[in-house]
């Protein structure tokens, strides 16, 4: 089936050429030709990409690629497969589904990398800074033990010893390094401001 189109500029008593002999026509290098094929789709290639991409920009760009690739393959057009309008309709659905999975495939790898580079920035910093005022603020709050507390809260918390193994290093009587340590960490407490 052929598709009738408006008359080209040829002789007032011929029938107007159909998009398959346009095409066959824009195959051998017929500008005006392939004039008349945008004629006469060029609305209906914009209606469609536009209804794809939504964007009105992105439909004039998607119509444009479709137009010239009618230029450069209008010689692969298989009139025994079907006719013209379908074959110029189908190229632009392609090209503007083409163009709505590129640009989703842009913002996924755009969202990726924000993604992972802000995290990733927040986070080492922010951990990092914490983690030295922290180390700060302890070294300052541990100055204000006497020195059988902080004796006792290193080998308990910082070297790994029981209660019993700190009084037999610092030869002093487990209850009272048992004392000296729920005092020391009481002042620690206070000292770090740290509630509940």
């Amino acid at each position: 089936m052929t598709t009738p189109l408006a008359p080209v500029p040829d002789r007032d008593d011929e029938p107007p050429p159909s998009a398959e002999a346009l095409l066959d026509r824009t195959a051998r290098g017929d500008e005006s030709a392939f004039a008349a094929l945008y004629d006469a789709f060029g609305s209906r290639v914009y209606g469609l990409a536009r209804r794809v991409v939504r964007d009105p920009q992105q439909a004039q760009d998607v119509a444009q690629e479709v137009f010239l690739e009618i230029w450069r393959r209008a010689s692969r057009f298989d009139a025994a497969k079907g006719n013209a309008g379908s074959w110029i309709l189908t190229l632009a659905h392609s090209r503007a589904v083409d163009r709505v999975r590129s640009a989703q495939a842009a913002r996924d790898r755009e969202s990726v990398v924000a993604q992972r580079s802000t995290v990733r920035d927040t986070d080492t910093v922010v951990e990092a800074v914490e983690a030295n005022l922290e180390r700060r603020a302890v070294r300052r709050c541990l100055g204000t033990l006497t020195d059988l507390q902080r004796e006792s809260v290193n080998l308990a918390y910082y070297s790994g010893y029981t209660y019993a193994e700190v009084a037999t290093l610092l030869k002093a009587p487990l209850p009272t390094v048992k004392t000296r340590m729920r005092d020391g960490l009481i002042r620690l407490r206070d000292c770090l401001g740290v509630t509940g």
